[in-house]
């Protein structure tokens, strides 16, 4: 397994913890009350009308909840001790996590825009991150896991 650049590792691992805390946050005012939400209540801008829709849980499970529980797992395969990890399988599962992840997220954004009109400032934070994960592990893992080929010279 080929090591990657530092600045990824530590890059992805504070993301993960940034998605965690409003994660954490958005399934703090699920359960709390919209009364919690920081966030303005008029305009585009509802994070209450976006936080209580229909769209807001998926199978029945709250979607801040899985959002927290994905971060959760981020926070650990982020690690450096996930990247460092010398089982293949985690380093596979970071890829397939995170893009299902951002496919998510591209379903709740069409959600926020199509559906509800209205948009959530928290999600798009949460949007953002995970957006920003997907680059930088689109950007390293391939070549950590071999997917990559050599040019010859």
């Amino acid at each position: 397994m080929l090591s990657v650049p530092r600045w990824a590792v530590a890059t992805t691992w504070v993301l993960s913890f940034i998605g965690l805390a409003i994660s954490g946050y958005l399934t703090f005012t699920h359960y709390a009350g919209t009364q919690f939400l920081a966030c303005a209540e008029s305009g585009t801008i509802n994070c209450a009308d976006v936080t209580t829709s229909a769209q807001s849980s998926f199978l029945g499970v709250p979607v801040a909840v899985l959002g927290l529980a994905d971060y959760l797992v981020m926070v650990v395969i982020n690690s450096p001790w996930g990247w460092r990890s010398s089982v293949r399988a985690v380093h596979v599962a970071r890829v397939v996590l995170v893009t299902a992840s951002m496919a998510f997220v591209l379903w709740l954004v069409a959600a926020e825009l199509l559906i509800i009109d209205h948009i959530c400032l928290w999600c798009t934070g949460v949007h953002l991150v995970t957006l920003a994960l997907l680059v930088i592990v689109s950007r390293v893992s391939p070549n950590q896991l071999g997917w990559t080929r050599s040019v010859a010279q």
